[in-house]
């Protein structure tokens, strides 16, 4: 339905609306994740949490699992790492966004649900597959940006290369229960640029 407006005219509902449902939604998944576990996350308790309706929900993510990954990827998204002319310098812009990241409440849970979601029975595992070919898709930038430079090895295989590069992070959080911190970046920064680096 239309909005009467201040100045007398009439408008549509338009986009505003449409990324305060979203912002609402995914701001509820977060905070039942965070407070609860991602066992609490169900349609009905996001739309009562988000105060929107269930079909407005299942109109942008048609199942539970859309809605965990657009959730997860509003803490754990695309980056965007500037040409800072070395290798080492752009890995650690990378590590480090993702240690605060990691850092946020509830991130621990979100993630550890996340991983947990795609290995369910009826699980569409592409959804996650790539999800992740989004997230990590700025490290195989940076590598192939130091391939090109010098400073990477030529012959890197770039995706095993991405993967030694997020692992770790989420290891620590996830299996060893630790909150990782700017001395472990600092560590895997000098770790992966060895493995990759040239050769001689």
């Amino acid at each position: 339905m239309a909005d009467m407006q201040p100045d007398g005219a009439v408008r549509g509902p338009g986009r505003p609306r449409e990324e305060r449902v979203t912002g609402s939604v995914l701001k509820a998944v977060v905070d039942l994740v965070t407070e609860q576990g991602i066992g609490a996350v169900t349609m009905d308790a996001v739309a009562s949490r988000a105060g929107v309706s269930k079909p407005a929900i299942y109109r942008r993510w048609p199942t539970k699992q859309d809605l965990i990954i657009a959730a997860a990827e509003t803490r754990i998204g695309i980056l965007s790492v500037p040409d800072l002319g070395d290798f080492r310098a752009e890995l650690r812009f990378v590590l480090t966004a993702r240690l605060e990241a990691y850092r946020l409440p509830g991130s621990d849970r979100l993630i550890a649900g996340l991983i947990g979601a795609a290995a369910e029975a009826g699980a569409v595992r592409g959804r996650y597959a790539e999800y992740t070919e989004r997230i990590t898709s700025e490290t195989r930038r940076i590598l192939e940006r130091g391939i090109a430079r010098g400073d990477v090895g030529p012959d890197t295989d770039v995706r095993a290369a991405a993967t030694l590069v997020a692992a770790p992070l989420i290891f620590r959080l996830i299996g060893e229960q630790e909150m990782p911190d700017a001395r472990f970046v600092d560590n895997l920064v000098d770790l992966v640029a060895r493995a990759v680096g040239p050769v001689g």
